[in-house]
């Protein structure tokens, strides 16, 4: 039986670039970083207030990673939607939908990450 989620891995060509988006534009802590028996990089980040971490794999020796359009994203929840859009879109990452009010009342917007990735924000409605 499963007990909880631990973590969620992406695979990515550009690990440096990657870890600069997840680091100073999202705003990820990262956790740990090792490569692994196989030889793929490893760099672990988790966001505040969460237990699950996020795992960027690099492991070019697979080929090269070829993100398809709306396959996944990544939600994270936002205290200011406002804010943070400001904040991103001054490191050369403006939201690519949104913000849209949602049915709930909650506010959504969406970024996309260096390798192709689609990043979903949420501010709760308050």
């Amino acid at each position: 039986m499963i007990t909880r989620l631990l973590h969620t891995r992406y695979r990515v060509n550009d690990l440096e670039k990657t870890v600069i988006f997840y680091r100073d534009i999202l705003g990820l802590k990262e956790i740990s970083r090792h490569t692994s028996p196989r030889g793929s990089t490893l760099v672990f980040f988790k966001a505040p207030g969460s237990e699950e971490a996020i795992e960027i794999c690099h492991y070019p020796a697979s080929g090269p990673v070829q993100v398809q359009p709306d396959l996944t994203h990544i939600a994270f929840e936002v205290e200011d939607l406002e804010a943070f859009s400001k904040t991103v879109a001054a490191k050369g990452y403006p939201f690519s939908d949104g913000p849209t009010v949602t049915g709930s009342g909650n506010k959504i917007a969406f970024i996309d990450g260096p390798e192709g990735y689609e990043f979903e924000l949420i501010e709760k409605k308050k």
